[in-house]
Formats: C-alpha cells, sequence, structure tokens
C-alpha cells in the first residue's frame, strides 16, 4: 500500500537509544492529512491522491502524490491520513525546498579551488578564471559562474525513520532533510 504524509519541519535534536547511543535526528510535524482530491486513470489519466494540511490558520498546503493502479480504490476524498501507517526502521524519501542562499560566488556555489595565494596572484584568490575562448567568441551556455544559489526542490532519499511520537504527530529521520525549519516537506515511502 502507498504510503505517504505532508509534514513541517521542526528542526534537529538528539535521541538517546539504549541500543544505538545517541542519535541526530531532524524532527518533522506531520498535522493528520486530509484527502481533497482522488485522480483516477478513467477520468484524469493517472492515478494519484491529493492530500492537504493546514499550513497556519489561513493558508493550506497541497500536494498530489501519484499512486499505482491497485492502490486506486483505497483512497476516499475526506480520508485522515496519519502516522499510524509509518513504522520505525522504514526508508522513506523526503522532498522539499532547500535553504536559498543568494547570489553567490563560484567557490561556495560549485566548490572551485580558487587561484594561488602567491606566484603573481593579487585580489583574485576567488575569481573563477577564464571563462571563454577563441571560438566560439562567447561564454557556452550552462558554464559554471557566480550566481543565485539554493531555493530548490530537492528529494533525499533512503532516510531511516529512527523515532515516532504518534501522540503528539512527531516523526524523526536519522540525517538531515532539505530546507529551514518551518518549511513544508513531502514524506513517502521509497
Amino acid at each position: 500500500m502507498a504510503k505517504f504524509i505532508l509534514g513541517k519541519k521542526v528542526g534537529m535534536t538528539t535521541i538517546y537509544n539504549k541500543v544505538r547511543g545517541a542519535l541526530n535526528v531532524t524532527l518533522v510535524e506531520c498535522e493528520p492529512n486530509k484527502v481533497s482530491l482522488v485522480r483516477t486513470e478513467k477520468r484524469d489519466g493517472y492515478n494519484a491522491v491529493q492530500l492537504s494540511v493546514q499550513k497556519t490558520k489561513k493558508k493550506e498546503f497541497k500536494k498530489e502524490f501519484r499512486i499505482s493502479k491497485e492502490d486506486a480504490g483505497q483512497f476516499k476524498k475526506d480520508d485522515e491520513i496519519t502516522l499510524e501507517k509509518f513504522e520505525i526502521d522504514e526508508k522513506v524519501k523526503v522532498a522539499g525546498i532547500t535553504k536559498a542562499k543568494g547570489f553567490q560566488g563560484v567557490m561556495k556555489r560549485h566548490g572551485f579551488h580558487g587561484s594561488p595565494a602567491s606566484h603573481g596572484h593579487r585580489h583574485d584568490h576567488r575569481a573563477p578564471g577564464s571563462i571563454g575562448s577563441a571560438y566560439p567568441q562567447h561564454v557556452m551556455k550552462g558554464k559554471k559562474m557566480a550566481g543565485r544559489m539554493g531555493g530548490e526542490r530537492t528529494t533525499v532519499n533512503n532516510l531511516k525513520i529512527v523515532h515516532l511520537d504518534k501522540e503528539n504527530n512527531l516523526i524523526g529521520f536519522k540525517g538531515a532533510i532539505p530546507g529551514v525549519n518551518g518549511r513544508m516537506i513531502e514524506i513517502a515511502v521509497s
């Protein structure tokens, strides 16, 4: 059966386990989600479920998850999705919008090493170096240069669930997930 839910990133903490010791986990608050729309192959051309959750008092966050033909009959409009379906040690994929870092140079954005600190280099330690050639007399499209960094959708696969607090609607993943604290993320079984 397909498992997915929307949640809000709370932040990172350390949880102590008798068997595993100290675990660095990212906590996500998953309020009960509501199925706001069910798409069928017959009507829409594909099978999907749209979940919605209250982001704030006035805003609602919606996201659509594709499902298989076999799972299509298990979801109905206004169903409630909670953390009851998830289990500890289950591997999931988490998607969200990364932290936006604004305009950055080539060293931070692409990992360039920079110029040497000696041998004729002065005031250009973080410069990108040569960017073009004699032919075709213009900078080629896709050249790694300075520019806006972050603020893009990304997915982290195979994150392990190490903490489940179903009473407080909290789920904990081993490791980091994309986004700033308070941002909405998507969780689905990989």
